[in-house]
């Protein structure tokens, strides 16, 4: 893969994981510490990147590094049907959680799994339901491509979990998705009610693969695993950095 194109195709990468977090260009450059102009260069693949803007980008797009590389390194094809699919912000599993310690743990665990379904992160109740449901800020997202599974918290502002949940069971487009509950404790008594409501199980956090694994096999969840060859990974830095960054 030539250099040029390389560059074009992480822009691309870059733009189609901002439009699935549904964010601006702006604020992708506040979250990264870096100027509108430089995040509009580098989706229009007119801008060379360091190691550390990579870096920037990747923790702001709630994504790593690996994950960046592997879209760069799709198909034009492959690449524009993920850019269209995320545009309307499709995603695999809708984390529900407003502690940014567990948010972390939580990215980590699946990052270290090398597990890249698509992870949206709503950080309280009413975020959560306007998302899944197509409401409020998330009114033009395509909600007929819903998670295939939902971590929720119960202790959420805004909206409780157990309203969250209620809601999400309560409307047939979103019923028949798998909701785990994320629990400080087994002997939590609210899961007795989560379990009324529909909840198909629950994990102690911190969340961990290992937990999350074992509570999904009956789910028909779709794993996308991620392991880009070391030399895959070498290339692709060779062409996006061969010289120090001149913002």
């Amino acid at each position: 893969m030539r250099k040029g194109e390389v560059i074009v195709r992480f822009g691309t990468a870059v733009k189609s994981r901002r439009l699935a977090l549904g964010i601006s260009q702006e604020e992708l450059a506040g979250r990264a510490g870096l100027h509108r102009t430089y995040i509009s260069d580098i989706e229009r693949g007119a801008r060379n990147i360091s190691i550390e803007s990579i870096a920037k980008l990747a923790g702001a797009l709630e994504s790593s590094i690996s994950t960046l590389f592997a879209e760069t390194t799709e198909s034009p094809a492959s690449s524009t049907m993920r850019s269209s699919t995320m545009s309307g912000q499709c995603v695999d599993i809708l984390l529900v959680e407003d502690n940014p310690r567990d948010i972390e743990l939580t990215l980590k665990a699946f990052e270290q799994a090398k597990i890249a379904n698509s992870i949206h992160v709503a950080r309280d109740g009413a975020e959560a339901l306007n998302f899944a449901l197509g409401t409020g800020p998330h009114a033009q997202r395509r909600i007929n491509h819903p998670p295939q599974v939902v971590l929720l918290d119960l202790k959420l502002p805004k909206v409780s979990g157990l309203e969250v949940l209620r809601r999400l069971k309560a409307d047939p487009r979103t019923a028949m998705i798998p909701v785990i509950v994320l629990t400080e404790s087994q002997q939590s008594r609210d899961f007795l009610e989560c379990q009324r409501l529909g909840a198909r199980s629950y994990i102690v956090k911190p969340v961990d693969f290992h937990r999350f694994s074992e509570v999904t096999p009956h789910f028909s969840f779709r794993w996308a695993l991620l392991k880009p060859p070391a030399e895959t990974s070498a290339r692709l830095a060779a062409a996006l950095w061969p010289e120090p960054d001149r913002r």
